[in-house]
């Protein structure tokens, strides 16, 4: 083999295994006219206080961070993104070994009910889901704390889960 052939079959190699890229992932089939997105407040069927800005917050910076879709303004978007707070729920993920009624870690799990509809036509659904989040933490004296920090926590993996149905479809 010729020394000058060696450099342009790299070259040939290098640059065809780049061939089925393409930025900000696979879109659905779907979903493939959608672009841009406007997410819409998140509404709060629960008793937690604030939860919908930390909802609306993690959703934006998840699609933020996949680079899918581009975040706009609902006058100029292909799409809108619907979003409820549904359910927090409790579960005991450790008891203490005197007491197995008094929980020393729990387990908290949060849904979002999600619906992406058409910027053209509002009655007209592109996908829809539920998707949920859970996060850990220790029962200690400042309970309400450690449920603020596990619900960030929380909201942010039910967001990527969110994200990850409209960018890739599963």
């Amino acid at each position: 083999m010729s020394p000058r052939l060696i450099p342009v079959l790299s070259l040939a190699l290098l640059l065809g295994s780049c061939v089925g890229y393409r930025r900000g992932g696979a879109r659905p089939s779907h979903l493939q006219a959608v672009t841009t997105l406007s997410v819409a407040v998140v509404r709060n069927d629960t008793q937690m206080p604030r939860a919908a800005a930390h909802a609306t917050n993690s959703i934006i910076e998840a699609l933020t961070m996949d680079g899918t879709y581009r975040l706009s303004t609902v006058d100029r978007a292909d799409a809108r993104l619907e979003t409820v707070l549904h359910t927090i729920k409790y579960r005991q993920a450790r008891a203490t070994r005197t007491d197995t009624l008094r929980s020393e870690e729990l387990e908290m799990v949060v849904t979002l009910v999600w619906v992406l509809r058409d910027a053209d036509n509002p009655t007209t659904a592109l996908d829809e889901g539920q998707s949920s989040g859970a996060s850990r933490f220790f029962v200690d004296p400042n309970l309400q704390t450690a449920r603020q920090t596990a619900l960030a926590d929380a909201l942010k993996r039910a967001s990527e889960a969110v994200v990850s149905r409209l960018a890739d479809g599963f």
